[in-house]
């Protein structure tokens, strides 16, 4: 008889033990997505995009203060009218974040009075602009763009630091740290280009 109570005892516990494995293995297997979803994430933003946030007022009304975006890092080709992240050394000591006006070898001229940027010799349809560009620094207009080089401004064209000053200059193209692809936050606010 006791064998047989024995035997009854076993096969109850071993029963059981199948449900605690499948609870765990869908724990475990949960987690293991969990990581390789972290993982994969962490790769994409440190070879293909970059986090990047926005300090100040300068790209308003495009960025704002306190946005965050995804700078694209690879295949870098840059156009007018794209916005890069930029780390060419300046007196700021920090990455800035503009507007590519022109490219090297394009011949840029500023009408401060109607406010009005031509970029050889054609003027700039900018609906992205808070207003516009009053605002004078110390560069000389017309000038043309160093091959290699980019003119950038900011979208808020006059409270701005941009290639119109000495302070920042013509930036090289190789201190272009990537261009924005997409803002993720504030989130569903996702836009840079189509609405600007």
């Amino acid at each position: 008889m006791r064998k047989t109570e024995q035997f009854q005892v076993s096969l109850a516990e071993l029963s059981a033990a199948p449900r605690a494995v499948r609870g765990w293995g869908f724990i475990y297997e949960w987690l293991d997505s969990l990581v390789y979803a972290f993982l994969t994430i962490l790769l994409v933003f440190t070879f293909v995009f970059r986090v990047v946030g926005v300090s100040g007022e300068s790209m308003v009304p495009t960025l704002q203060n306190g946005d965050w975006l995804a700078a694209r890092a690879v295949n870098l080709t840059v156009e007018r009218g794209d916005i890069v992240v930029i780390t060419q050394p300046n007196e700021l000591h920090e990455p800035i974040i503009k507007r590519v006006i022109a490219l090297g070898g394009d011949t840029v001229d500023i009408d401060f009075d109607s406010g009005t940027v031509t970029v050889n010799g054609e003027a700039l349809t900018e609906t992205y602009i808070a207003e516009p560009t009053y605002r004078r620094f110390d560069m000389t207009f017309p000038l043309t763009v160093p091959e290699g080089c980019l003119f950038v401004m900011g979208d808020n064209r006059n409270n701005s630091l941009d290639s119109r000053s000495t302070t920042i200059g013509f930036v090289d193209e190789r201190y272009v740290l990537g261009t924005a692809a997409f803002r993720f936050f504030p989130f569903g606010d996702w836009g840079l280009y189509g609405d600007a």
